[in-house]
């Protein structure tokens, strides 16, 4: 056991050993863990004074023959180790014993991050005995086996990453152009449809430039044309008067049809009453039995007809009553005239509009029985009346 192990035995308190005062065999793990290689050429080149040369492994086993005696390179990585490992060095004097140093020694191994701070801070320590000097260097050297595994395996990780980073580049090539040629694709069409809406805006206005023109020639014709507003009033004049003779002369059909019924209807007439007149009154049932003592109101048709209607339903046997629709009787007594008929007959050529809604609107809601009829001539009303009984 050497004087500073003894003494350290011993409880003496010795002042904390230097990078040369460590054994030969501690100074190769101490440099090539606790100075990283850039650092450790930039030491030498600062303490040589200038540019370092010689390769990583000649700088390595140069500095480390030059810890094992006190000269400037070893003072220069003293003073460097303990300004790197500060921290680490505060924490460690504060083991009073070689167990405790131990200790601390085995929590930073487990730690992982602080082994060559701890590695410095445990030799340089007064407490640390030549047994756990050596204990330390073989957990170190394991340790470097273990990183170099590691790094080797990392160095495989990281291949397999390059390489995986290499399909990813190639494809993300292949996206970019492809999204480059859909970026042109979709600029191309815009420049397609933007082109289109310019062709169809300049249509318009020229659509617009010619509706104008179309619109002023038009005024110069009319303006040159003597008398054209009165021609047109003249012009939608005869339209009106064609018009109205149209339908004049689909009523003068229609009163010759009705005039035609009711001399029918007369001479029927006429050749029952002489009947009548010649024989005793028989004692026959009416026409339509299922009429019989009902009240029928005929709504609408042509004033005219009036005396044929009533005939047509006295021979059914029921009772007439009738309302033109408003045209000249009272609108108000078409409730009423409504209310006391049993049996309604609406003649819709014949009628308002605000009749004809209200008969169908009252019979609705009273379920009285209606028969909408289109044509107002007899032989219509006769089929209503069938259609009632």
């Amino acid at each position: 056991m050497c004087d500073r192990h003894q003494a350290a035995a011993d409880g003496a308190s010795p002042r904390r050993r230097r990078l040369w005062d460590l054994g030969h065999a501690c100074h190769c793990p101490l440099i090539g863990t606790g100075l990283p290689l850039g650092a450790l050429r930039k030491l030498v080149g600062k303490v040589t004074g200038g540019t370092v040369m010689a390769d990583d492994y000649e700088v390595h086993v140069g500095v480390v023959s030059e810890c094992g005696t006190r000269n400037r390179l070893s003072e220069a990585v003293q003073k460097e180790l303990d300004r790197r490992y500060a921290p680490v060095l505060l924490r460690f004097r504060q083991a009073r014993s070689s167990e405790q140093l131990a200790q601390l020694w085995q929590a930073a191994v487990a730690g992982g991050a602080e082994v060559p701070g701890a590695f410095w801070a445990a030799l340089t320590h007064v407490r640390c005995t030549a047994a756990l000097e050596e204990k330390m260097c073989r957990d170190l050297h394991m340790i470097q086996h273990q990183a170099g595994a590691c790094a080797r395996a990392d160095i495989h990780r990281f291949h397999a990453v390059l390489d995986e980073k290499a399909q990813l580049e190639q494809e993300m090539a292949r996206l970019r152009q492809r999204s480059a040629a859909m970026q042109l694709e979709r600029r191309e069409e815009q420049e397609r449809h933007a082109a289109q809406a310019m062709q169809l805006r300049a249509q318009l206005v020229g659509r617009d430039s010619m509706i104008d023109s179309l619109r002023q020639e038009l005024e110069h014709l009319r303006a040159s044309i003597p008398g054209l507003a009165s021609r047109e009033r003249l012009q939608q004049q005869l339209a009106l008067s064609l018009d109205r003779e149209h339908g004049l002369r689909q009523q003068v059909a229609e009163l010759k049809r009705e005039l035609a019924d009711a001399a029918a209807a007369a001479r029927a007439a006429e050749s029952i009453a002489s009947a009548e007149s010649s024989e005793p009154p028989p004692a026959a049932a009416p026409l339509l039995p299922q009429l019989a003592e009902r009240s029928v109101l005929c709504v609408g048709g042509r004033n005219g007809s009036v005396a044929g209607y009533r005939m047509l339903v006295e021979r059914s046997g029921a009772q007439f009553a009738h309302h033109d629709g408003g045209l000249e009787d009272n609108a108000g007594r078409l409730e009423s005239s409504l209310a006391a008929a049993d049996l309604v007959i609406c003649q819709t050529g014949c009628i308002s509009h605000s009749a004809y809604w209200r008969v169908k609107d009252f019979c609705k809601r009273t379920g009285k029985r209606c028969v909408f009829v289109d044509n107002p001539s007899l032989s219509s009303l006769q089929r209503g009346l069938e259609e009632l009984a």
